[in-house]
């Protein structure tokens, strides 16, 4: 668990909520966003990317539908742009 999961997280063991897949969400894009900069023609890795972030997408969507304050935070403390 990274360090902004644990921020994130609601309890200690806590890996299911939504708070804590959009941050494991956030590191595994920019780890493929640096690999995709160096590997251009890496198709397999970019589609990996885009399913990456359509996943944090939707979860962000459900967050800002069912638990506003909670969709602030994380968009805080993860520096995402919405």
């Amino acid at each position: 668990m990274t360090k902004k999961s644990k921020e994130l997280a609601i309890h200690d063991k806590d890996t299911g909520s939504s708070e804590v897949q959009i941050a494991q969400l956030t590191d595994k894009i920019e780890n493929l966003s640096s690999h995709i900069k160096k590997f251009k023609k890496d198709k397999h890795s970019s589609v990996g990317l885009l399913k990456a972030v359509n996943r944090r997408k939707k979860l962000l969507d459900y967050l800002k539908k069912n638990k506003l304050e909670s969709y602030q935070n994380v968009i805080s403390k993860l520096n995402i742009r919405k």
